[in-house]
């Protein structure tokens, strides 16, 4: 962990991947903690890759350990819960 609001991923390829912390929130329904991220250095312009893993909080709050999303319902309610946040982000931009 850089920071508190970055995370290093490591890919399917075996990578070592620095992402900034999109979010992270809980779930009742299923009981776990969820960080979603993107890859450090993404332009601007170009459409982001965002990641989602469960996790175990840490030390002091931070992201401790990452695991894998196990089901296809947690898959429909994280990106549920990403339209939800990803309609605010447009809203507030639509204020300023």
């Amino acid at each position: 962990m850089e920071n508190e609001n970055t995370l290093v991923y490591i890919d399917e390829d075996g990578n070592e991947v620095l992402c900034e912390i999109l979010f992270t929130f809980d779930s009742k329904e299923f009981g776990k903690s969820y960080v979603l991220f993107y890859p450090v250095g993404t332009e601007d312009d170009e459409e982001i890759e965002v990641l989602a893993t469960s996790y175990v909080p840490g030390d002091e709050g931070s992201v401790g350990e990452l695991f894998d999303i196990e089901t296809d319902e947690e898959w429909d309610m994280i990106e549920e819960v990403l339209d939800t946040y990803a309609e605010s982000e447009l809203d507030d931009e639509d204020e300023e």
